[in-house]
């Protein structure tokens, strides 16, 4: 039974012309037609609208019938127009709104409104948003898999989750958020597996967010679902694989999907999931354990060393006889503490050209300002050669690491580190690593704790993260997420 939002069709075109103008926006298609010579309004935003669906599934409804069934607007009553158009449009994506503003929403999301001559409204789904077909993320390559990633439509990236976790209990909950901007978002869970705790928390702050629109999806997302404020850790893992995501929905963990974005959330996290990466599975298992070890220790020299590097140069009594070669040679005007600093300024600035560089422009250019500058820089004496050496060590270990958000929070830790090792030496040194450690220690977004299983120390489950098992001996998910049923076979 359909919903009587308007009280007639001149109402409701007086009503539409009221909200989008007449004739001020192009794309705003108001079209009278008739059925059966009853009237009918139909609107569409032309760029969201598949036109050749809808050419095939409305031109029916327009020239099928015979011409003793046509009747005129005074032969038929409300409740037959009613389920005359009900039983006219049966057919796979129809919608009856509640109100006015559900109407206006449907359409602005690429929907067909039909509007009767009675006031009758249904919401068709016709739409075809423009986009990209799927690709392979450039930030999540592997050797070996799938080369198909997410793209800009969120109906896309549910088929794409769908098609890997062909299982009932899958769930896609559609929420609209934002006041203007009226964003889809879809909370994606195994319902048999996920914990309620968590989907409720999700739930509640999607309800929570007051604002205009969300025209950067996902990064704004996540600073209104843990109001991050100035935390520079991502509390959420990005990812534009598929493979990927359906992984962490089997394991109980929450997939989140905005429109627009070719990035889901997935939640809730530790800090070692930032860490993981999809060859690891890829690979037998001795050679992904090998290679997530060299990632681990590679995270951790891009942490420290600099800093570690710093301190040997600066107090020789420490330099074992066999790396007493470090240390700078040559007698600089620059102090070694602001030769780092403007070394790794460089190479931000570098980071940050690329970015806005054309990629065929943007391989020259690094090696240009890598090569060319470097070289130049040494031979003026603004730095050494080994603050050269050790800051392009440093910048490759932090290329290492598969997560962007993690690998740029890096830099800053190092710098609280590096600063502690120039004021108090080796005091100064520990001390910041006291500092990094107990502020990530602190951090329990969704009430998990971002270092687990290092704090809270779980034995077997730290094991499992710097080894990757078979997948025949991998038979209980995380405890992290607090799944309903932990074990997988």
């Amino acid at each position: 039974m359909s919903n009587r939002v308007f009280a007639s069709i001149d109402e409701a075109k007086d009503y539409l012309y009221s909200q989008f103008g007449k004739d001020e926006s192009y794309d705003v298609c108001i079209k009278d037609l008739h059925v059966k010579s009853l009237p009918i309004l139909m609107v569409y935003i032309s760029g969201l609208v598949d036109g050749t669906a809808t050419t095939v599934q409305l031109t029916p409804l327009f020239f099928d019938y015979d011409e003793d069934e046509k009747f005129s607007e005074l032969d038929i009553e409300i409740e037959h127009e009613d389920k005359y158009f009900d039983d006219h449009f049966n057919f796979y994506g129809k919608s009856i709104p509640k109100d006015r503003e559900e109407f206006m929403i449907g359409v602005l999301a690429g929907q067909v409104g039909i509007i009767t001559l009675h006031g009758y409204s249904y919401l068709l789904e016709l739409r075809s948003y423009p986009g990209r077909q799927p690709d392979e993320p450039d930030n999540e390559k592997v050797i070996r898999g799938s080369r198909d990633g997410f793209a800009e439509n969120i109906m896309l990236n549910s088929a794409l989750i769908r098609r890997r976790i062909r299982d009932p209990q899958l769930r896609f909950e559609l929420h609209k958020i934002t006041t203007l901007g009226h964003t889809d978002v879809a909370i994606c869970y195994m319902k048999d597996i996920v914990n309620k705790k968590h989907l409720k928390w999700v739930q509640k702050r999607l309800e929570e967010i007051k604002h205009d629109g969300l025209t950067m999806a996902d990064k704004s997302l996540e600073e209104w679902l843990f109001k991050q404020k100035f935390h520079p850790l991502p509390f959420v893992r990005y990812s534009e694989r598929p493979d990927i995501v359906a992984a962490h929905l089997l394991e109980g963990h929450i997939a989140i999907i905005v429109d627009t974005s070719p990035s889901v959330i997935v939640v809730p996290i530790s800090l070692f999931h930032l860490l993981q990466h999809a060859e690891e599975y890829r690979q037998a298992p001795f050679i992904g354990s090998f290679t997530r070890l060299l990632r681990y220790l590679a995270a951790f020299f891009s942490l420290t060393l600099l800093p570690i590097w710093y301190l040997l140069a600066t107090h020789d009594q420490y330099l074992p006889d066999a790396i007493d070669f470090i240390g700078t040679k040559e007698d600089s005007s620059v102090p070694l503490f602001l030769q780092i600093i403007i070394a790794n300024l460089g190479l931000e600035y570098l980071r940050i050209a690329a970015i806005h560089t054309p990629t065929p422009l943007s391989t020259a250019m690094g090696l240009v300002a890598g090569i060319i500058i470097g070289q130049i820089a040494i031979d003026v004496g603004l730095f050494s050669a080994e603050i050269v050496l050790y800051s392009a060590i440093t910048a490759i270990f932090t290329f290492t690491i598969p997560t962007y958000e993690l690998s740029s929070a890096v830099k800053y830790f190092q710098f609280v580190i590096l600063l502690g090792t120039v004021i108090a030496g080796p005091s100064g040194f520990f001390i910041g690593i006291f500092i990094v450690f107990s502020y990530l220690c602190s951090l329990k977004p969704m009430t998990v704790p971002y270092m687990w299983p290092l704090v809270p120390f779980f034995p077997k489950a730290f094991l499992r993260v710097f080894i990757r098992f078979p997948m025949a001996d991998d038979a209980l998910r995380p405890y992290i997420v607090g799944a309903k049923q932990r074990k997988r076979i």
